[in-house]
């Protein structure tokens, strides 16, 4: 599991503070100002969108950053909201800060008239640009009348209102991702921590604004990502955008999520990323089915305190020895140590399984006890390093098993059928940061 990077604040000339992270060495840099309910502070707690910000840092030194208004920017007076100008000079505030004198721009919704604004202003500074479910209008009006007719706006800002910090909006605007009451409850968190209900007046004035005539000057290259089932911003908005900018590639996407790191992200990583670079991945080459092992000596520190480190070192590197034996043994792959365990990767489930209790039981020669997690599913592989969903739930099995038990998932032992393993039962269980609940089962000796 990746650590968060830090934290960084970049100043305005008026002294408003905007809170931004840097991630990845990629040839080129990439912008992305995130909406209310993201929070660059805690893009990391939650799978989705540590995942989606991981992959754009595959091609790309990504700069994210919190909106004026949201997380761990500056806050806004609801009764004085600044002009879409104001969005777009943060974007310049935060380049300059991070030293980026040109950049891809992402954005998506309300944050992408600001880039679309700022493209236009700026075209030197930017070199392409990416919009994910976004508009220059809101309002109907005779030439966009599938927009929200003006009377509905604050009706609409209501609801927000009403819903934000229940996890509502979250499960309105990603239904992909806000699939169950826990999945409800961390968004509703986010959507706290976020902004207070009274923010809704910052997309109101989104809502109110109009972009439209910007967009014929728009002159870098620009993609415009659209889903059918959207129902925050319809399709045709992003199809009457890409039809107003000279040379924009139009993609309509099936689905009904508005904030592109939810449901089917990939489907829109694969059109940045080929639109960015020029290259689309091959994702029968990165993205694998795996059983993921994650192992941690049990009282580490403890056992460190009582021994010294001299000794402690020794063992460590007696313990890191016949974990390669073993994994050689059962054909596993150590990705990486964690000082005090290991994260390795096997292409059999039952091979992975009977390697976690040799493991266990073969610690006991060297005075230590180990707690293991194993979980099937698929992962992404970059270079040696691996990442996605099914690492972080191995993770989460090895925390919560005991001393010398192997933990596994429930989709482990209906793959392991027939190998003569013997699981326990041991109930469902919530893990961290990960959606749902789940079956747990403590691997037999």
């Amino acid at each position: 599991m990746a650590d968060a990077p830090e934290t960084h604040y970049a100043t305005t000339v008026e002294g408003t503070y905007l809170a931004y992270q840097v991630v990845g060495d990629g040839p080129i840099d990439l912008v992305f100002q995130l909406n209310g309910g993201m929070l660059v502070d805690l893009m990391w707690e939650e799978p989705a969108t540590r995942d989606f910000v991981q992959r754009l840092a595959s091609f790309s030194r990504v700069i994210i950053f919190d909106a004026r208004g949201f997380g761990s920017s500056g806050h806004l007076d609801p009764r004085a909201i600044p002009a879409i100008q104001t969005w777009m000079d943060d974007i310049g505030v935060v380049m300059d800060a991070t030293g980026s004198a040109q950049a891809a721009l992402l954005a998506s919704g309300e944050t992408g008239l600001a880039a679309m604004l700022f493209a236009a202003t700026y075209p030197q500074r930017v070199r392409s640009l990416a919009l994910v479910n976004t508009f220059a209008r809101y309002q109907r009006s005779e030439e966009c009348p599938w927009g929200m007719p003006p009377q509905a706006i604050q009706a609409y800002a209501d609801v927000i209102r009403e819903l934000w910090g229940t996890g509502g909006v979250a499960e309105a605007l990603m239904p992909g991702l806000v699939d169950s009451p826990d999945a409800k409850r961390r968004w509703a968190l986010r959507e706290r921590l976020s902004a207070t209900p009274d923010s809704v007046v910052i997309p109101r004035a989104f809502w109110e604004s109009d972009v439209t005539e910007v967009l014929p000057a728009i002159r870098v290259p620009t993609l415009v990502v659209g889903r059918h089932g959207d129902r925050h911003v319809r399709v045709e908005h992003s199809r009457y955008v890409a039809s107003r900018i000279p040379g924009a590639k139009l993609v309509e996407l099936p689905g009904p999520d508005h904030w592109p790191f939810s449901g089917r992200s990939d489907e829109v990583l694969d059109e940045v990323e080929e639109f960015m670079t020029g290259a689309r991945p091959t994702a029968a080459l990165d993205r694998v089915l795996a059983t993921v092992l994650f192992t941690d000596i049990v009282d580490s520190t403890v056992r460190a305190t009582e021994v010294g480190d001299r000794r402690w070192r020794e063992s460590l590197d007696a313990y890191d020895e016949l974990v390669r034996r073993q994994l050689a043994r059962f054909r596993g792959r150590q990705v990486k140590t964690t000082g005090d365990g290991t994260l390795a990767v096997f292409d059999g489930p039952a091979r992975a399984v009977e390697c976690a209790r040799t493991l266990s039981e073969a610690v006991h020669s060297l005075g230590l006890d180990i707690r293991a997690g194993l979980h099937t599913g698929e992962i992404e592989t970059r270079g040696d390093d691996v990442a996605g969903v099914a690492v972080h739930i191995a993770a989460r099995l090895s925390a919560l098993a005991r001393g010398g038990e192997v933990l596994v998932s429930r989709t482990v032992t209906d793959l392991v059928v027939g190998s003569g393993i013997a699981f326990e039962d041991r109930g469902e269980h919530e893990l961290k940061g990960v959606p749902g609940r789940w079956n747990l089962y403590l691997a037999r000796a």
